[in-house]
C-alpha cells in the first residue's frame, strides 16, 4: 500500500515538473531563456523512463512519463513556435 502511494505521488510530482514552464511560455509567448538542449534531454528522459516502466509493467511510472512526454512535446512545440532567429 505504501509503495503504491509513493509511486503515484512520484507520478504527480514528475508529471508536473515542466508544467510551470509550459504555462509561462504560453502566457508570455517567450522562450528565449529556455534551452533546446534541456527540452530535448527532458523528452529523451521521458521516453527512457516510459520504456522502462512499460518493461516493468509499473503503472505509476508509465502514467507519469506518458503524461510528462506529452507535456515535453508541448514545450518543444512552443520553443519552436516562439523562438526567433536570434535565439
Amino acid at each position: 500500500m505504501i509503495t503504491e502511494i509513493i509511486g503515484y505521488s512520484a507520478a504527480v510530482v514528475g508529471t508536473s515538473l515542466m508544467l510551470p514552464q509550459v504555462i509561462k511560455s504560453i502566457k508570455t509567448k517567450s522562450v528565449g531563456d529556455l534551452s533546446y538542449v534541456m527540452v530535448i534531454v527532458y523528452v529523451i528522459n521521458c521516453i527512457l523512463w516510459l520504456t522502462y516502466g512499460i518493461l516493468l509493467n509499473a503503472w505509476p511510472m508509465i502514467l507519469c512519463n506518458a503524461l510528462a512526454l506529452i507535456i515535453s512535446f508541448i514545450q518543444l512545440g512552443l520553443k519552436i513556435r516562439y523562438s526567433d532567429s536570434t535565439t
